[in-house]
């Protein structure tokens, strides 16, 4: 298998054909695969903190995440982790892994906090996340907020 090449910028230096196939991404796992009706572009992407973080396979986006900023520039702000989508035809593979350990390496200054669809809570665990909440209903799918500390 070839070596994967992760890709991460803000929205504002993506090619615009670069990123219309990543919101397309995100668009087609979340709101039509998932069958869930939100507005999946939530202003977030825009953030100055914000990155985009992607692997592509023979010229398609196979897997991405986001990076961002919770509470930028406060004292104590944390890193958050979302978006993570991965194309049907490239699932199984190790591209969403590989883009997590990316993600998280960048992040190691604060703690990182996600909110996990609660059937993947046993995969984010493989990365360290811990769960830190209660559940609750996000769009009618179960979720949990997890939490990676990091030391300091």
């Amino acid at each position: 298998m070839p070596e994967l090449e992760i890709q991460r910028s803000h929205v504002a230096q993506i090619e615009p054909e670069t990123l219309y196939a990543l919101m397309r991404l995100r668009v087609d796992v979340f709101v039509v695969e998932q069958e869930c009706p939100y507005p999946e572009l939530d202003g977030r992407d825009l953030e100055r903190d914000a990155q985009q973080w992607w692997i592509e396979v023979e010229g398609e986006i196979a897997s991405t995440v986001r990076t961002l900023r919770d509470n930028a520039g406060q004292e104590g702000a944390n890193w958050r982790i979302g978006r993570v989508a991965t194309h049907a035809n490239h699932r199984g593979q190790g591209h969403a892994a590989a883009l997590m350990h990316a993600a998280i390496e960048h992040c190691a200054d604060a703690p990182i906090d996600i909110e996990a669809q609660a059937h993947l809570e046993q995969w984010y665990a493989k990365f360290g996340f811990v769960r830190c909440g209660d559940d609750f209903l996000e769009d009618g799918i179960p979720h949990l907020p997890m939490r990676l500390e990091h030391a300091s």
